[in-house]
């Protein structure tokens, strides 16, 4: 079989694993030396570039010169055009070999893309050719065997299949990675969604609420096996819930346009494969590129504040240290958030040490501003864990339970009313490195809010008791 330099940039067709070894050799060695001469000659980096880490184990995106921010940019740019030519080599391999060309995928996995490429260099041909054209893929594909072409059976198999990759990459993404982001939330539910309803839609078309069903299902199902394995509690799942099962259902949409224009064309007799190797793809990508490069959390604010008839000297003495608060009353602490019991202080003034108790443990603040009876200012140098999971299991313990959310600053600030009055303000300052924060923010900012008032209603009662 002939092959030409034009052959590089070509998805149709086939090529042996002769021309694939050759293409692969000659190309790494092209983009070695180029990485080589470019690190030379104009950033003076004379070592021979590591692709695994070539900036050292330590490095991180969001702490990089300006020097290795355009170094890296420069290698990224001259690589694009050898990642485009090896994504099409592969892919004409595979159907040389005849495997579904979804494996591309594996490309993308660092190491165990060389064994992958190390292995298409092996493999034979198949036999299933027409003279030089290709019968389509996923009809002489091993996978087209695999898939039941029932309507119940497909939906088994899709929703099982996409629930056992969701729990795959969950587990990874939050145990290994330790990377509660994006990619978790927004890109997982999605792909799971879309990836389930293709899946569905293999052999034949589907309707709607087919489609629909089978996309939230797989999320239903990780969900269950998370609790049920103790990886997380019904809390966070249930926080979780809204935003996994709307963009599992927007995949799933997405993936009924997709199957039901496929079917409608006069292409129906392929499979729709190349948007499932795609999402296959795509996600590893985004959850590689979330993870490396950190993004910094941002900081918000929650303000609570409550009118209490007594003079600000008399609220000062219940603000700083408090008695033992009843047990709370409210669905949301009884469920397992954390909340606060009493509060004492060691000595007085800034530097003094105010610790808040909590079900879950102490907050130790130390005291930064005492402007007594105006404004009392701390800092938060130890955080408990955030809730109790409420889960079959007596202790479960999610990476998220730690360090995640973070309180970094709080004050209690007393502003003088007619009538011998006080108002008092409270205010917490916090960062969560729980993505989106558009949407995580919402639920931290109601529970500090309810945490606020708990306090403040129980200073309010202490105060007026007393005035009394």
């Amino acid at each position: 079989m002939a092959f030409s330099y034009s052959d590089l940039w070509q998805w149709q067709g086939r090529i042996s694993r002769r021309a694939y070894l050759l293409a692969g050799f000659f190309g790494v060695a092209l983009k070695y030396n180029l990485d080589r001469l470019i690190s030379a000659a104009f950033f003076q980096r004379n070592a021979w570039p590591d692709y695994w880490r070539p900036l050292g184990a330590a490095a991180r995106l969001n702490h990089l010169s300006l020097s290795d921010r355009n170094w890296l940019a420069i290698l990224l740019v001259t690589a694009l055009p050898f990642l485009y030519i090896g994504v099409t080599m592969t892919v004409r391999r595979l159907r040389d070999a005849g495997y579904p060309v979804w494996l591309v995928a594996l490309f993308f996995v660092p190491a165990v893309n060389l064994l992958f490429f190390l292995w298409m260099c092996f493999v034979p041909s198949a036999h299933h050719w027409a003279g030089n054209e290709a019968v389509p893929w996923a009809e002489s594909a091993r996978i087209d065997e695999l898939i039941p072409r029932s309507e119940w059976g497909s939906a088994i198999l899709s929703v099982l299949l996409t629930a056992a990759i969701g729990i795959a990459a969950v587990a990874i993404m939050t145990l290994t990675l330790q990377t509660y982001g994006w990619s978790l939330f927004l890109g997982l539910p999605f792909c799971m969604g879309l990836f389930a309803t293709l899946l569905h839609s293999y052999h034949e078309p589907r309707t709607f609420r087919q489609c629909l069903k089978v996309s939230t299902l797989p999320v239903v199902v990780v969900g269950i096996v998370l609790l049920a394995v103790a990886m997380e509690g019904f809390i966070c799942l249930a926080m979780a819930a809204p935003i996994a099962m709307g963009l599992a259902a927007l995949g799933g949409v997405l993936g009924y346009h997709i199957q039901s224009s496929h079917w409608s064309s006069r292409t129906a007799g392929r499979r729709p494969g190349a948007v499932l190797g795609a999402v296959l793809i795509l996600f590893p990508a985004m959850v590689g590129a979330e993870h490396v490069s950190k993004p910094t959390s941002p900081t918000f604010s929650v303000r609570s504040s409550i009118e209490i008839n007594a003079p600000p000297a008399a609220v000062w003495q219940k603000v700083i240290a408090f008695s033992q608060i009843p047990p709370p009353t409210e669905m949301i602490f009884r469920a397992g958030i954390a909340y606060p019991i009493r509060a004492e202080i060691t000595g007085q003034g800034p530097g003094a040490i105010r610790r808040c108790e909590f079900s879950t443990g102490p907050f130790v603040e130390p005291i930064e501003v005492w402007d007594e009876p105006r404004l009392l200012q701390f800092g938060v140098t130890e955080n408990p864990a955030p809730l109790q999971e409420l889960s079959p299991y007596a202790n479960v313990r999610p990476p998220h339970l730690h360090g995640y959310f973070v309180s970094h600053q709080g004050q209690f600030q007393l502003t003088e009313l007619p009538n011998g009055r006080t108002r008092l303000e409270g205010t917490t300052w916090y960062t969560d490195a729980i993505w989106p924060a558009a949407y995580w923010h919402l639920w931290s900012d109601y529970i500090i809010h309810r945490i606020h008032m708990r306090v403040l209603e129980h200073i309010k009662l202490e105060v007026e008791a007393s005035s009394r």
